[in-house]
């Protein structure tokens, strides 16, 4: 899914980030959940079953493993295309953990 796409339908999503906890920290979308890659499989069973859940990583690689795994697993999921680096770049809103503008690292 294109970053304006999931912008726009936002609201209907359960936005993951997978990045690690430095990359989070200095900039994500707002109201995402962090849950690091490495974290996902001792964390799954926080993970919603009645919503499409965005998964979303710093140029989408990350998180198009995640999407794959979580699919084959039942969940209801999507990859942001290109990552927050799209997200950026079309203009869209990240913040840091002090709710301050974020960026991407």
């Amino acid at each position: 899914m294109d970053a304006n796409q999931a912008s726009s339908r936002s609201d209907e999503f359960f936005l993951l980030d997978v990045r690690e906890h430095d990359e989070y920290a200095a900039g994500h979308v707002p109201g995402s959940v962090h849950i690091p890659l490495r974290e996902l499989g001792a964390r799954q069973a926080e993970l919603p079953t009645d919503r499409t859940i965005l998964c979303v990583c710093r140029s989408g690689s990350r998180s198009g493993m995640v999407v794959r795994a979580l699919a084959q697993a039942g969940y209801s999921v999507e990859n942001l295309d290109g990552g927050l680096q799209s997200w950026e770049a079309y203009g869209h809103p990240l913040e840091d953990v002090s709710g301050e503008q974020g960026m991407v690292i």
